[in-house]
């Protein structure tokens, strides 16, 4: 098998590539991997076993036509992890998100279909559906984003599905929960949290943190996709959530715990334009059809993540501080 994983270089998608090279998904010991990443801000290399036999890297855009025309020929499948994905910049960039997301995202499907690719699955968010204060959405919840950045990932949603009804791609979409683990880009709210704590600096919390967010393992997650790639049905929508639902005051306070840090760290800011108040999905469809059930209980693996953090500054102080403005970076803060 041949397969096409684009923003491979990412955080879910070098996570999901690095699995399946090492073994850890059954049926995939041959499986070749090609990667697609722009490389953006959020797209790392160091993420990526570059020299690994199986594996294959291009740099370039999901939007460059005449790169996929010669690029998806002899693919089976593609799994579609790239887009611009930070709600925060998506506030003061939408047409970024736009362009990538939507744009980027129909420019693919159009390539799959051109070059004959047999299946895409598409990567999306829990965001499309908006918030909900009691209760969990199911895959049949009508889509109603209230970001840019949600408005984005619904849409290629709909496209995506529109492939399948219209030309019969064999498409199926994910949708999942806030994600952590190892090699997430600090502006995402463990990974921010747990750097800046790991250098006595503040933590900035949004409002008054009772956001309440769905956590899942990046590998919990990882391990649907792949379930969804080899068993799930054409034109279906399956929910990935990880049953952990905490308050973004409730994940600070762990974080303090963890990092052996003070109270008097955590600094309240103004609360973000449209901040959805609580996620939460209906993984029951996922469950019953592909018999998938996440494995990692959210306290051990919050703990690892910390210890990696902890372990790892090597690779996580030239992401946050790139450049010589690094003080001013430090402050800017992100929560989910």
């Amino acid at each position: 098998m041949r397969l096409l994983v684009t923003g491979g270089a990412g955080f879910i998608g070098s996570h999901f590539v690095r699995t399946l090279l090492d073994g850890g998904y059954a049926g995939h010991e041959h499986t070749d991997v090609t990667v697609l990443d722009k490389l953006t801000y959020a797209g790392n290399r160091d993420n990526l076993p570059l020299h690994h036999p199986r594996l294959a890297f291009v740099t370039g855009d999901i939007g460059d036509r005449t790169l996929l025309n010669g690029l998806l020929p002899g693919h089976d499948a593609v799994v579609h992890f790239a887009a611009e994905s930070h709600v925060d910049r998506s506030l003061h960039s939408a047409a970024d998100f736009v362009s990538t997301n939507v744009a980027g995202t129909q420019t693919l499907l159009d390539a799959c279909l051109t070059a004959g690719v047999q299946r895409f699955v598409h990567v999306s968010t829990d965001e499309v559906y908006g918030s909900i204060d009691e209760g969990s959405w199911t895959e049949e919840w009508p889509l109603r984003p209230n970001s840019p950045y949600a408005a984005s990932k619904a849409s290629s949603d709909l496209i995506a599905r529109a492939y399948w009804r219209t030309h019969g791609l064999d498409v199926t979409i994910t949708r999942c929960s806030n994600n952590y683990g190892p090699y997430q880009h600090p502006e995402k709210l463990i990974p921010l949290f747990t750097t800046n704590l790991l250098e006595g600096l503040p933590v900035p919390l949004y409002g008054d943190g009772t956001n309440v967010r769905e956590w899942l393992h990046v590998d919990d997650h990882c391990r649907a996709i792949e379930l969804v790639l080899t068993r799930g049905r054409p034109g279906e929508i399956y929910n990935v959530g990880g049953g952990n639902e905490l308050t973004n005051l409730d994940i600070t306070r762990r974080l303090l715990d963890l990092c052996g840090a003070a109270p008097s760290l955590i600094h309240r800011v103004t609360d973000r334009k449209g901040h959805d108040q609580r996620y939460s999905l209906d993984e029951t469809k996922i469950r019953e059809e592909l018999g998938y059930a996440p494995r990692i209980p959210f306290d051990e693996g919050l703990a690892a993540t910390v210890d990696w953090y902890r372990a790892n500054p090597a690779w996580w102080k030239p992401v946050k501080h790139p450049s010589d403005d690094s003080g001013a970076r430090r402050r800017k803060g992100s929560t989910a």
